[in-house]
C-alpha cells in the first residue's frame, strides 16, 4: 500500500527519530512511504488557543500538502484526532469542503492503521521490562484507540505489558494548559509517574510525543527510574526475529 507519512511538528522538531521510526515500521509492514518535505503543521496549537484564523491559514496549508486520494499515516493521535473532527469547524462550507472530507476518512493514527487496516501487529520488536500504556486524551477520545497499541505491545519480545491505575486520565499536558496551569499540570504528571511506579513498571509507552515529553520532564527533574518511549520507538526496537 501506498501511504503519505505526516510528521507533526512536535516530532519533526524534539523527536525526529520517531519519524525515522514511523517510516521504518511502515515499510516493514509492506507499505511503499512518500513524505512531502514542504508540510508543516495541522493547525492544533493555534486552534486550541482561539486563534482560529491562525489555524484556518495552517490548516489550509495542511489540506494543501497532502493528496485527497492518499492514506495518510500520522505518529501523533492528537494531530490526527485535530483533523478528523476540528478541521469540521474551520472548512464546513467552504471552498476546501470536499477535500477537506476526502483528507479526514484517509488519515489515520499509527496504531490504528496498522492493527485495522493493514492487520499487521508483529515486527519482531524487542525491549526487555515492564512497561504500562498511557491512553493519550486524543488517543481515547478522538480517536477511540484502546485495543490497537495494546494488541501491538502484546507482540514485543521481553515487555511485560502492565494494567496502569487511572489509565485513562490525563496526564496534564493538555498543550498551553501546561503553560496556564503549571502546578496543576505537574501533579497530574505526579500522579501517572507515581502510579506506573506503584506496578514497578520500566517504562511508559504512549501513542503521543507530547505526553512523554511532558511525563519525561518531571521523571527527569525528579530523577526517577523510569524511562518514556512513543509506540513507533518501541515497534523499531530489536528486530531479531524478522
Amino acid at each position: 500500500m501506498k501511504v503519505e507519512l505526516f510528521v507533526p511538528c512536535f516530532i519533526d522538531q524534539l523527536f525526529p527519530e520517531t519519524a525515522f521510526n514511523t517510516m521504518k515500521v511502515l515499510r516493514k509492514a509492506g507499505c511503499e512511504v512518500s513524505y512531502n518535505p514542504e508540510q508543516t503543521c495541522c493547525g492544533q496549537p493555534a486552534f486550541n488557543a482561539g486563534f482560529w484564523d491562525d489555524a484556518k491559514t495552517v490548516g489550509s496549508k495542511f489540506l494543501n500538502d497532502f493528496s485527497e486520494d492518499s492514506v495518510i499515516i500520522a505518529p501523533s493521535a492528537s494531530c490526527t484526532g485535530m483533523v478528523k473532527n476540528y478541521y469540521n469547524d474551520l472548512f464546513t462550507n467552504t471552498a476546501q469542503h470536499n477535500k477537506c472530507r476526502a483528507i479526514q476518512g484517509n488519515i489515520y493514527e499509527l496504531s490504528d492503521f496498522l492493527v485495522n487496516i493493514l492487520q499487521v501487529d508483529y515486527f519482531g520488536a524487542e525491549l526487555d521490562g515492564r512497561a504500562v500504556y498511557h491512553d493519550s486524551c486524543s488517543g481515547l477520545r478522538e480517536c477511540h484507540i484502546k485495543a490497537e497499541p495494546r494488541q501491538l505491545l502484546s507482540k514485543v519480545l521481553g515487555l511485560e505489558l502492565l494494567d496502569l491505575k487511572d489509565g485513562e486520565t490525563c496526564c496534564g499536558f493538555g498543550g498551553t494548559f501546561a503553560v496556564k496551569f503549571d502546578a496543576i499540570s505537574t501533579a497530574m504528571a505526579q500522579q501517572k509517574v507515581d502510579n506506573a511506579l506503584a506496578v514497578e513498571a520500566d517504562y511508559i509507552i504512549s501513542t503521543d510525543a507530547s505526553c512523554l515529553m511532558h511525563l519525561q520532564s518531571y521523571i527527569d527533574k525528579n530523577m526517577i527510574p523510569i524511562k518514556t518511549y512513543h509506540i513507533a520507538d518501541v515497534l523499531a526496537m530489536g528486530w531479531g526475529n524478522v
